[in-house]
């Protein structure tokens, strides 16, 4: 774990608008404030990720995830409240007004962490954080804090230790309509666990499984 004044840096460094490195429940991830679109472009940017490819969040709550939302169905709010916090991300219709960055078709990915370092940054900068592994395009996602450091060097203002992460599988990424449900990658939430949750309710799985 990280101790105060490693969290206190990261905090300052987040709320200036520029970027950190922080640990997840799954792996480290490359963090930025989420409602500042210049601080989103910058990860954009770091990373070398294709502009077609959307960014998804992290929020401290339940709460704050759905200020980034347009009435979330209730199929999404049962997903919320079984497996919050955890390794589920949730694709919703998004607000009109997130960094462009983010969304793709009007919809953003958005989860609260199990991980508590991750949602007390959140907690603490008053809004979501970038939530993209902390890899450039096309390397390996780092499970520890030296790789990442590795990747980035002094691109990065603030990294924060959470020691050796779980690694292997990333969030399980859930698409929810009002009718239907897709499971756009498998992950860590086993996809049988989607679908007792939601009973009888459609689930298409991606063309891979």
């Amino acid at each position: 774990m990280t101790d105060t004044a490693d969290l206190g840096a990261a905090i300052e460094a987040l709320r200036s608008g520029r970027m950190v490195v922080y640990p997840t429940e799954t792996l480290y991830a490359l963090g930025a404030r989420a409602l500042s679109a210049a601080a989103v472009a910058s990860v954009a940017g770091v990373k070398g990720r294709d502009a077609s490819s959307p960014i998804a969040v992290i929020a401290s709550d339940i709460a704050m995830a759905e200020g980034l939302l347009l009435a979330p169905p209730l199929a999404a709010r049962r997903l919320m409240s079984l497996f919050w916090p955890g390794p589920l991300t949730l694709v919703l219709p998004a607000r009109p007004s997130l960094p462009p960055e983010l969304t793709a078709e009007g919809a953003i990915g958005v989860r609260v962490s199990a991980h508590p370092i991750a949602r007390a940054l959140a907690a603490a900068v008053g809004e979501p954080l970038t939530a993209t592994s902390a890899n450039p395009a096309g390397a390996s996602p780092p499970d520890r804090l030296e790789d990442a450091q590795a990747y980035f060097g002094t691109g990065v203002s603030a990294y924060v230790d959470g020691g050796i992460l779980a690694g292997g599988a990333p969030s399980t990424v859930v698409s929810i309509g009002a009718d239907a449900v897709h499971v756009v990658r498998s992950g860590a939430v086993p996809i049988e666990a989607i679908r007792d949750a939601l009973g009888s309710m459609p689930i298409t799985l991606p063309e891979h499984d």
